[in-house]
């Protein structure tokens, strides 16, 4: 999930929902801005491509983690239209993991 420092995520970012079938840390800060959900379904479900599609989204920010799987979920699930995204104006390095900002091309 990346480095949190004083229980706040990277990049400014308020709102984080984490996709993960494991249950919280433990000791995990209720007041933390980070909600589990045990499903893309309870997470976004198709919402993702459903807002970008809809001109409603004006950044992308995503961590990238060493691992590779061989199957998933597509980032915003359907999309219409082939969007496209500025270069990365929010690059940070963290331990083992690369915290990317991109804004929305219009």
């Amino acid at each position: 999930m990346g480095e949190v420092l004083d229980g706040e995520p990277p990049g400014g970012v308020h709102h984080v929902v984490v996709v993960t079938h494991r249950p919280k840390p433990e000791g995990w800060d209720p007041a933390a801005p980070f909600h589990f959900v045990d499903g893309v379904e309870a997470a976004a479900g198709d919402v993702g491509g459903q807002v970008l599609d809809a001109g409603l989204v004006d950044e992308v920010r995503m961590d990238v983690v060493p691992v590779a799987f061989g199957s998933g979920k597509r980032y915003f699930g359907s999309v219409h239209a082939q969007h496209l995204l500025e270069e990365p104006d929010v690059v940070i390095q963290g331990n083992r993991v690369l915290h990317l900002g991109y804004r929305v091309r219009r």
